[in-house]
């Protein structure tokens, strides 16, 4: 309890140094302040940021638009980011995949070119297959894959994609050898609804309407614990699997943005995730709200790009910087 208590009280304490320093800068003096998203409109990812940049502009006082630039599993938008002033008017809807396109060759740079600002939410990986196929389970269909290498194919949204990564990572985990198959985020449901594919692994929202309409099952999720969205559903280490591929959304800014304008951002960052508005549509997608502040955050993406680089490397997907 006393621990639990003097946790309370430090964090509390920093909050309001934080607080104390954003008030002293006169930031945002003009606007607007651009997230650039690394994926395309009307996807999770997308919806997502445009609501907690809505919820920014209550605080900051200035305009916060999103901006789409896809591509190249969001090296296009990295790169475009990273190549603005430091200022704090040019800010990225990062991801893992900051770690996943730089292991992959996609990027030249790793994720010290940022400055981590806050995290703001969580989403699941989850296998899916057709609800009128004959696996039940995933220990059904790892079984399948085993008794057929390569024969079972299985959906991703990309070369170097999470998705794609957190596939290869299951099912090297489980030692067997499968298919994959990289689609256009869109073109995942389809195909697997269609039979083209036999499973997916994807992000939930994606696939929800199918889920819920009885057309898709979802295997099992690729998450460290059970999401709370699907809490009959278990996870690939409680069916003796060593993997947990947690996906996280957040912003940062170009390297070298000054310690106050982060502030600012990192105040305004979290209360728009603490506005019901946020929450809500969150849930909708299926993306849980998950606030860490810029120096939690940055520790996090400095502990999970060793562990994405270890996994790509032991499947093959590293490729030298």
């Amino acid at each position: 309890m006393i621990r639990s208590t003097m946790r309370t009280a430090v964090g509390m304490a920093a909050f309001a140094v934080v607080a104390a320093y954003a008030q002293d800068v006169p930031f945002p003096k003009r606007g607007p302040v651009e997230v650039t998203v690394l994926f395309p409109a009307g996807t999770s990812a997308d919806v997502t940021a445009r609501v907690l940049a809505q919820g920014m502009v209550k605080t900051l006082g200035a305009n916060v638009i999103a901006v789409n630039r896809p591509g190249a599993g969001g090296a296009i938008g990295y790169k475009y980011v990273a190549s603005q002033k430091p200022d704090g008017y040019s800010l990225v809807w990062n991801s893992n995949s900051i770690s996943t396109a730089y292991h992959s060759g996609q990027l030249p740079f790793d994720y010290k070119t940022f400055d981590p600002v806050a995290r703001v939410l969580l989403e699941s990986v989850v296998v899916a297959v057709r609800s009128d196929g004959k696996w039940k389970t995933l220990k059904a269909l790892i079984a399948d894959a085993r008794a057929h290498p390569e024969e079972v194919t299985v959906a991703n949204s990309g070369v170097g994609s999470h998705t794609h990564i957190s596939s290869v990572a299951l099912f090297k985990a489980a030692n067997v050898k499968v298919t994959d198959v990289p689609y256009a985020a869109a073109q995942i449901v389809p195909n697997l609804v269609g039979g083209h594919v036999i499973a997916a692994v994807q992000f939930p929202a994606a696939l929800a309407a199918s889920v819920q309409s009885g057309r898709l099952r979802l295997l099992a999720t690729l998450t460290a614990q059970r999401d709370p969205a699907f809490p009959d559903v278990p996870t690939a280490r409680e069916l003796g699997l060593d993997i947990a591929l947690d996906a996280w959304r957040g912003i940062a800014v170009p390297k070298g943005t000054p310690q106050g304008v982060v502030a600012v951002l990192e105040k305004a960052i979290r209360e728009a995730v603490e506005n019901p508005e946020f929450t809500a549509t969150a849930g909708k997608l299926y993306a849980r709200p998950g606030f860490l502040p810029a120096a939690q955050f940055g520790k996090l993406i400095t502990f999970e790009d060793a562990y994405l680089a270890r996994i790509m490397e032991q499947v093959g997907l590293k490729k030298s910087p």
